[in-house]
């Protein structure tokens, strides 16, 4: 039996954890945060939308990098 294929796509499949992570512990303090102080949802809504488009732009640079390098 012979085992084929890029482990860079199994690279990319391991990187892809950590911003998926990311994403869930930021909405999870967001949900937290307005559930204590709920007219605080103003500050906060921005603050999570930002970190997760930093979280989301690290999983688009990983696949980006992953068709670069092949």
């Amino acid at each position: 039996m012979e085992i084929s294929g890029s482990m860079s796509l199994v690279g990319y499949g391991i990187a892809t954890l950590g911003p998926a992570i990311a994403i869930g512990l930021i909405f999870a303090a967001l949900i937290n945060g307005i559930a204590r102080q709920p007219e605080a949802a103003g500050l906060l809504r921005p603050q999570a939308i930002f970190g997760f488009a930093v979280a989301e732009a690290l999983a688009i640079l990983g696949f980006v990098l992953f068709f670069i390098n092949n």
